[in-house]
């Protein structure tokens, strides 16, 4: 199991380590003592917390933007059969869903709460400026 420092959840949600203790005092996630003494977060509790309070950006939000190709995240759900298996993650308010190898799940030992990195390489990127 996965288990997160205070300064790695704030980094992967994109807010203060003041946030995350402020939630943990307010009850909203509950705080582990990790080997080394320190408070963190159980990775699997956090995924969970991610997909209930996950809510996409409004469209027209931006003026400009491009999203870069490799998005760090956690891993929310892990389906496996004997060849191959489905990984989603949840980066910042964007859920992912990657179709590989189960042998490739099994080597990186992706579970949920795992903190991984999405790398996405298309042949076709739309970007999008919407109107004033």
């Amino acid at each position: 199991m996965s288990n997160l420092r205070i300064s790695e959840v704030a980094a992967l949600l994109g807010v203060s380590d003041d946030t995350v203790r402020r939630w943990i005092d307010q009850g909203r996630l509950t705080a582990i003592q990790l080997d080394s003494g320190r408070k963190g977060v159980s990775g699997c509790e956090l995924a969970q917390f991610l997909q209930a309070n996950a809510e996409a950006p409004q469209p027209g939000v931006t003026v400009a933007a491009s999203a870069r190709n490799r998005m760090r995240g956690i891993v929310t759900r892990v389906v496996k059969d004997t060849v191959m298996a489905q990984v989603e993650m949840q980066a910042g308010p964007f859920r992912l869903v990657s179709l590989l190898s189960r042998e490739s799940v099994d080597e990186l030992g992706l579970e949920v709460g795992s903190v991984a990195v999405a790398s996405v390489k298309s042949t076709h990127v739309v970007v999008e400026i919407p109107e004033s």
